[in-house]
């Protein structure tokens, strides 16, 4: 028996910590690789490691949008309004300023946004009921 495919749990695991750190009434800051393909940040603001620290509290951002590929929002840098993109894959971790407490990614591929597909017909395909298992 195959094993399914599954997405990446990173967009979940961020949109949770994000949401832990604020209910806290802390200021949830990420840490982004700038080196992966789609990250948009001030290039100036980069570290020498190729690293950015970005401060994605409410009060510091507008627009802030999380989805399972990209974390985008609207910031100012020196005072000038910048739009700000980084794919969840470049994002290497999540954390509280006030007290460090979040969470390291290990590195991975940053997924493409899926193909629309066409809607299949319910009566085409057999329907398999749907099973659980223990995975140990």
């Amino acid at each position: 028996m195959s094993k399914p495919d599954m997405t990446s749990n990173r967009p979940y695991i961020l949109r949770a910590f994000y949401e832990w750190i604020t209910d806290n009434r802390c200021t949830p800051y990420i840490l982004v690789d700038t080196h992966l393909p789609g990250v948009l940040v001030p290039q100036q603001h980069v570290n020498e490691d190729g690293q950015i620290v970005l401060n994605i509290s409410e009060s510091a951002v507008a627009g802030l949008a999380m989805d399972n590929y990209a974390i985008r929002f609207n910031a100012r840098f020196g005072g000038v309004p910048t739009d700000i993109q980084v794919p969840v894959g470049a994002v290497v971790g999540i954390y509280a300023r006030e007290n460090g407490q979040g969470m390291v990614f290990e590195a991975e591929e940053t997924p493409e946004p899926p193909e629309p597909t066409p809607p299949t017909s319910l009566g085409r395909k057999s329907a398999k009921k749907p099973s659980l298992r223990v995975v140990k």
